[in-house]
């Protein structure tokens, strides 16, 4: 028989107290949190309607799902919410597919530069053939995709001292690209002195001159004020970029099946509410920009492209993605090269 003593009821209750302190609290019963990053700002309608989805979420699962939009990369830059997302501090964000490809590197394919006519091109190779590859691809790399991609639109290309009417006028000027390798070897290949920063870096960088230009849609361009560093915008269209929601495979392994319908319907419903929400903004954003003071030229894109040709960038990339994607890009875009 076992004798128990005030000083070893003492020490047993201090421990057990210890180990009630360490432990990581529990979840409450049938509640899964996702924390969602995105680092475009509060107003975006990409930030938008990943609220709306949330909504619906916790309504439609009376409150056991539940979604935190963090937005203006307030879980840390894209490059440092993707490392959340893998190890699982954060559950979901969204990610540029630019970005996304420094993890898995064929989410780039439809990157290609002046690939798209329009974002409906897109959005179809994306809910196509392209997409069923680029997820399968995704998965692989430990992460789960929402089925639909989120627009983003096409990038123009903004300056602070220099019209950019040709490629010449890239030569040897110091571009902001994101932390993307098609992005760096597009401008790359078309003259420019590439530099990489992601977002949350960028309007100090123009400001303070590190950079002499950047590239982005006119919806990021307005909602991240950098019509206020910069003065010269070129309509140049040169790639279409994509937002792909994913989340740390786990996680979705672990959420039940009910509630993983519940999510992915969610946010395909939203998805494509965004990308009409986006490319009208896009669309209507010139004037008011205009206004703000940023002087807009549209350059005839053939000189771009055919220097693209020559300079072997497309030759390069259908190397690198592969026969099967090539194919699978070029079923919606023509032929590339």
């Amino acid at each position: 028989m076992t004798i128990l003593t005030r000083k070893k009821f003492l020490t047993g209750a201090a421990l057990s107290a210890a180990a009630i302190i360490s432990r990581p609290p529990a979840r409450a019963a049938g509640t899964y949190v996702i924390k969602f990053g995105i680092d475009l700002a509060p107003d975006h309608p990409s930030t938008l309607h990943a609220i709306a989805a949330g909504k619906e979420i916790e309504a439609a699962t009376n409150g056991a799902v539940v979604v935190r939009v963090f937005p203006s990369s307030e879980l840390g830059n894209d490059t440092h919410m993707l490392s959340g997302v893998r190890a699982g501090a954060i559950q979901m964000m969204a990610i540029g597919d630019n970005i996304l490809a420094t993890l898995v590197p064929n989410a780039a394919i439809d990157n290609i530069g002046f690939a798209f006519k329009d974002g409906p091109t897109a959005w179809a190779a994306l809910d196509g053939d392209v997409g069923a590859l680029v997820r399968a691809e995704i998965e692989k790399a430990g992460l789960h995709p929402m089925t639909k991609i989120w627009d983003e639109g096409f990038r123009q290309t903004t300056t602070r001292a220099k019209v950019i009417n040709t490629p010449d006028d890239l030569d040897g000027l110091k571009m902001r690209v994101p932390p993307s390798p098609i992005s760096r070897s597009l401008f790359q290949d078309l003259g420019a002195a590439p530099v990489v920063l992601n977002i949350a870096e960028l309007y100090t960088a123009l400001q303070t001159g590190v950079v002499d230009g950047q590239e982005n849609p006119l919806s990021n361009i307005q909602t991240q004020k950098f019509y206020e560093v910069q003065k010269y915008c070129a309509l140049t269209r040169h790639m279409w970029v994509g937002y792909w929601l994913v989340t740390n495979g786990a996680f979705w392994a672990a959420l039940p099946p009910q509630y993983q319908k519940i999510v992915g319907d969610a946010f395909d419903k939203q998805a494509d509410a965004q990308r009409t929400d986006s490319e009208k903004l896009n669309d209507s954003l010139q004037a008011k920009l205009a206004g703000e003071g940023l002087i807009f030229n549209t350059p005839d894109i053939a000189p771009f492209r055919a220097k693209l040709v020559s300079s072997g960038f497309y030759a390069q990339w259908k190397g690198t993605f592969g026969p099967d994607y090539w194919s699978a890009l070029e079923k919606y875009t023509g032929p590339l090269a």
